[in-house]
């Protein structure tokens, strides 16, 4: 059976600023929904929203049928919502296995040290199933290029396999070959069933691998289309109508 994620009338205000208003959507595995729209329309707001990060003032989210709205981000990834923000919250001087496991450490129970090699292991599998190609595991993440970053953000993320992934400007700033393989990676873990959600500016990334793009604008839903059935153009006049 698929899983779902449905929010029903999510509003966020930060005093009198009205951030959201009556936000409705449902999300289904296996699909991958871009969330775009104008500086301040909301977006990531709502990826926030979504991953626990902050409560919405008043509307529910529910996973396959439970209510989640207004836990904290460490019960919703308990449930299988895993969040990549936009600035990855990589630990640069570390290598990549540290990465990986950063506040998922695997210790003995009664020496308390670390099970370096077990993680290890453990990452090298996780990267030959996502497709990762990291040439050198030990050298640090800050030394990375920014595709390889962000795709080792990504790893991180699928470590315990989630139902919902959330993104956070997944793209940016990459180059033509990182973006691919970043794609490449979203494609394959839609394949697998999860629910992907993403914020992004780059429309031409989000018609390549979005199913459908939700147009927001002044914290309320636009549009919500069909990549199948649109087109940049379309897209640009939603954000600047």
């Amino acid at each position: 059976m698929s899983n779902s994620l449905t929010l029903e009338n999510i509003s966020r205000n930060f005093g009198a600023l009205k951030v959201l208003q009556d936000v409705a959507a449902q999300f289904t595995g296996g699909k991958i929904t871009a969330l775009v729209g104008d500086n301040g329309a909301g977006k990531s707001t709502l990826l926030k929203i979504m991953a626990g990060a902050l409560a919405p003032t008043s509307g529910t989210i529910k996973l396959n049928d439970e209510e989640i709205a207004g836990l904290n981000p460490a019960h919703h990834r308990a449930r299988g919502i895993e969040m990549v923000y936009q600035d990855l919250a990589l630990a640069k001087q570390h290598h990549v296995a540290a990465n990986i496991f950063l506040g998922r450490e695997i210790a003995c129970p009664l020496t308390g040290l670390l099970k370096t090699k077990e993680m290890r292991a453990q990452t090298e599998a996780l990267l030959e199933q996502t497709g990762i190609k990291i040439p050198q595991l030990d050298r640090p993440v800050g030394a990375l290029s920014g595709g390889q970053q962000q795709a080792i953000a990504i790893a991180r993320a699928l470590l315990v396999p989630p139902k919902v992934l959330l993104l956070d400007e997944p793209t940016a700033a990459l180059a033509a070959k990182e973006v691919d393989m970043v794609l490449d990676i979203l494609r394959q873990q839609r394949e697998k069933g999860l629910i992907i959600i993403l914020v992004s500016h780059r429309l031409n990334d989000v018609l390549a691998i979005s199913d459908n793009i939700i147009t927001l604008k002044h914290g309320r839903i636009f549009n919500d289309r069909k990549t199948a059935d649109t087109n940049l153009a379309e897209i640009v006049q939603d954000i600047v109508s």
